[in-house]
């Protein structure tokens, strides 16, 4: 069970059924099931339902779309719930992700029933955050790893979504996760020390984020990163919880609030980041 303040996308309410991935006639169990619904990515974006009252993913049974591009098996629901027109979903209903290409994707909603997960993730039950976020993330791995890192060669889709084999060498890739850290820093006089970068739009600013680099611990990662990005030195850090960061590059973004060091630090300075810093500033 999840603690009430934990970090946004750190919800999830699905078994996700790993045992099935690499089942016989899989795919072709699913399309034939009335129960199974799929969520529609596009672009980075997830399908938006109809449901009056609140925001629900659009899940859709597979009949109703066009093949998809790629497609990955995320797993069975817990408990009875809806789908995106607000119909019934039993609970062990099988979902998919269904990658879709643009014009396929045009034809079943204009831009406003499509979002991203910055936009709308908050606004989702457990169920839905925990599926929109496991699809883009893996809709991103497939998207930057067409090719073996290793040779260069091709890879296909194996495992249900799930990994991709070399055609080459036989050998099998699975989506990575580059651990992270988002840090909120304050000093004495609970003052929040923010950040920008120069790509963004004007008076758009954010709390500060950097990778962790190999041997590092993740407080070690919080002062060497806060150094680099600001110049202050970081005395003390805690630990909040850990949520996955379906964005590229893969990361799981650790969260910590961090305190500049000495009795009474000076005034916390705006940090303003070039584009070109090899450090990254999370986003709001």
């Amino acid at each position: 069970m999840l603690e009430p303040d934990a970090p946004p996308l750190a919800r999830e309410h699905l078994d996700r059924d790993a045992i099935s991935r690499s089942g016989v006639g899989r795919e072709a169990a699913f399309d034939a099931d009335p129960n199974a619904r799929v969520l529609v990515v596009r672009d980075g974006k997830v399908l938006l339902g109809d449901a009056a009252g609140s925001r629900v993913l659009g899940l859709r049974h597979p009949s109703s779309l066009p093949a998809p591009a790629l497609r990955c098996y995320l797993g069975r629901t817990l408990g009875d719930s809806v789908d995106g027109a607000g119909d019934p979903l039993s609970t062990g209903s099988p979902i998919e992700a269904w990658v879709l290409d643009d014009d396929p994707a045009a034809g079943l909603a204009d831009d406003d029933g499509w979002a991203g997960l910055r936009t709308v993730a908050t606004q989702l039950d457990d169920r839905d955050a925990g599926l929109a976020i496991q699809a883009v993330a893996l809709a991103n791995w497939h998207g930057t790893h067409a090719f073996c890192a290793r040779c260069g060669s091709p890879t296909e889709v194996v495992a249900s979504g799930w990994a991709r084999r070399c055609l080459a060498e036989d050998a099998l890739r699975f989506p990575r996760t580059d651990p992270a850290v988002i840090v909120l820093v304050t000093d004495d006089d609970d003052r929040v020390l923010l950040g920008s970068n120069a790509m963004w739009q004007q008076d758009r600013f954010s709390v500060l984020a950097g990778f962790v680099e190999p041997g590092e611990s993740l407080e070690a990662a919080v002062v060497r990163e806060i150094a680099e990005e600001t110049g202050l030195i970081v005395d003390r850090v805690e630990y909040l919880g850990s949520q996955p960061w379906p964005f590229r590059p893969a990361s799981c973004a650790r969260s910590a609030p961090a305190w500049p060091t000495g009795p009474r630090s000076p005034p916390c300075p705006t940090a303003r980041r070039s584009s070109s810093s090899a450090g990254s500033t999370a986003t709001s």
